[in-house]
């Protein structure tokens, strides 16, 4: 019976250091920045670790050219790409933060905690 108590003291103190963990992951995750590019670069995008959107740089020459459409359509991607690298770094970030714990469950609960 005690061996069961002392096992849940320790889950609830990893739970705790995991817990004080996240808020600085959270942290970095803001301070993350990546950037996505289309056509050649004319367009880029950078985004946050937390799936924001930091900026948008056109090229001039690209507005000057008047095709709308095909501007919109760089932009998409360029913001795609980006929000997809974030993604991916939060992904492997969250990969090395949960190594050494074993909490029943974590796994599953960061799934659902990862923007998409």
């Amino acid at each position: 019976m005690f061996k069961g108590l002392s096992n849940f003291a320790s889950m609830m103190k990893q739970a705790q250091e995991f817990q004080g963990k996240m808020g600085a992951f959270q942290e970095s995750l803001r301070e993350l920045q990546v950037t996505g590019e289309a056509g050649a670069g004319m367009v880029r995008a950078t985004v946050n670790g937390q799936q924001q959107v930091l900026g948008c740089q056109i090229d001039p020459a690209l507005l000057q050219s008047g095709d709308r459409e095909m501007l919109e359509e760089l932009v998409v991607s360029a913001v795609n790409q980006a929000l997809e690298k974030s993604r991916q770094l939060a992904a492997e970030k969250m990969s090395t933060l949960t190594e050494g714990f074993s909490l029943p469950g974590l796994q599953d609960a960061l799934s659902n905690f990862m923007p998409k």
